[in-house]
């Protein structure tokens, strides 16, 4: 049942005609009793009257979800890879050998010789030629002279490329000495023989400057194709079934008639090719010629 604002009065009254019959003494009340009375009256009917609202579906209040935040994401940052180790360089390149080399006065063997350049020896560079085949270098030896290293093998540290390039200094003048070396001619001489073996002679001339003391003698049969092989220091001839002689050097300019080794038949018609070596010291060592020569008996 809903009230208005024109029963409040009744009730009012009433209320205070109950409370007159209850108490037997004369009572003044209370003015502020009176209005909270009043005021707690008007507020429950005024919420009696008001109808309760109802919450939409939509706005129904529900379990509230706890909320996680979720971890940050950081960006991956570029990992730094370690890069080699400087190596400083000199301002002055160094040179370095991995075999002995001469150092010369010039660039070429026709250069005097200066010094050398040793394995674990290291040089300053200060020029090259314009092959950069030759590295112009503190002379190791005759320090603070200078000479000329040739570049094969060497190993360079610094800007060697920078470096000036130097005009090679003219070429010696002088005429250098051929060193001497053997030389012989051998020609066929004739055909020999005694008791059933046949040789042939073979006429040697030493046209070098080197003494020659010991040979290593071919014969091969082209009809056979035997070869026959004598190796010997010193030089013998036979003569016939007469005797031999010997001869130990062979000097520059000497003639001699040499026998080879000998058939056991008359290769007579036969075509053969003689290869002899004739070298400087015996046991065919030292400095060696060979000449091959081709006829037939």
């Amino acid at each position: 049942m809903l009230f208005t604002k024109r029963t409040y009065l009744p009730v009012l009254a009433l209320l205070l005609a109950s409370m007159a019959c209850s108490v037997p003494a004369i009572f003044t009340p209370d003015a502020n009793v009176i209005n909270t009375a009043v005021a707690e009256t008007v507020i429950a009917g005024l919420t009696q009257n008001v109808p309760q609202a109802t919450l939409p579906h939509t706005l129904e209040a529900t379990s509230t979800s706890t909320f996680t935040p979720e971890p940050p994401t950081f960006m991956p940052t570029a990992s730094l890879t370690a890069t080699s180790a400087f190596t400083p360089t000199s301002s002055i390149p160094l040179i370095s050998v991995s075999v002995n080399t001469n150092c010369r006065s010039g660039p070429g063997k026709v250069y005097d010789l200066e010094g050398a350049l040793l394995v674990d020896e290291v040089a300053e560079v200060y020029g090259r030629d314009p092959t950069n085949n030759y590295w112009y270098i503190r002379n190791p030896d005759r320090d603070p002279e200078f000479c000329w290293v040739w570049g094969k093998y060497a190993i360079l540290i610094g800007p060697a490329l920078l470096l000036p390039v130097f005009t090679p200094p003219p070429t010696p003048t002088a005429t250098l000495t051929p060193l001497p070396s053997p030389a012989f001619k051998a020609e066929y001489a004739g055909l020999d023989t005694c008791n059933g073996s046949w040789w042939v002679e073979l006429k040697l001339k030493n046209i070098g400057s080197v003494p020659l003391k010991s040979m290593d003698i071919s014969v091969k049969d082209k009809v056979t194709d035997l070869v026959l092989v004598n190796l010997s220091d010193g030089f013998t001839n036979l003569d016939g079934c007469l005797g031999k002689t010997t001869k130990d050097i062979l000097k520059a300019g000497d003639t001699y008639l040499l026998s080879a080794p000998a058939f056991i038949y008359d290769p007579t018609g036969h075509k053969l090719i003689v290869t002899i070596t004739l070298c400087s010291d015996t046991g065919q060592q030292g400095m060696c010629a060979t000449d091959k020569i081709d006829f037939t008996p």
